[in-house]
């Protein structure tokens, strides 16, 4: 059996941004090829395979559905809040069933992401601090799943005042 090696794929900051559909496209196909290197990094870091897919898995759902899907921003350039937003709203309403098991999954692959791309020299050490810090907001975001199932006729909007997702730059 050989060790195969696959090229270091290079990234600059300006390939994650995006105004046009085609350019969507391009994004996208570059955050899968991030995501790749993500998920060798976690099996490179001793992780088992599965332990390695589940966070890529995660992270994949944050990264593709909400932070280029919906919130439309670059993921290499790292807004305060973006984290938070995810969370404490969008996850929270996008989702069937919101559980806080299913959201600290992908809290813990978000903030391995990040480090990742900190490692890869693609974010700075600030900007891994401030994800860091929303990411650690569990009990937070535990609160904001609770109020939301508990809802009744016309909190929504109190709820989502709490944290809205109209601050994004989408």
């Amino acid at each position: 059996m050989t060790d195969e090696k696959h090229p270091e794929v290079e990234f600059e900051h300006d390939d994650f941004d995006f105004a046009t559909i085609e350019e969507e496209i391009r994004v996208d196909e570059r955050c899968q090829a991030l995501l790749q290197r993500f998920y060798q990094h976690l099996q490179a870091s001793g992780l088992t395979p599965q332990q390695a897919s589940d966070l890529a898995y995660s992270a994949d759902y944050y990264l593709r559905d909400y932070l280029l899907d919906f919130a439309r921003q670059n993921v290499v350039r790292p807004e305060p809040g973006v984290v938070r937003r995810f969370a404490a709203n969008w996850f929270i309403v996008s989702t069937l069933d919101p559980e806080m098991a299913t959201l600290e999954r992908h809290l813990a692959a978000i903030g391995e992401l990040y480090r990742f791309l900190r490692v890869s020299h693609l974010i700075s050490e600030s900007e891994l601090t401030f994800i860091e810090d929303e990411v650690a907001q569990v009990e937070y975001y535990r609160q904001r799943i609770e109020r939301f199932i508990s809802i009744s006729g016309d909190g929504y909007q109190e709820w989502e005042a709490e944290c809205p997702l109209k601050g994004l730059s989408n």
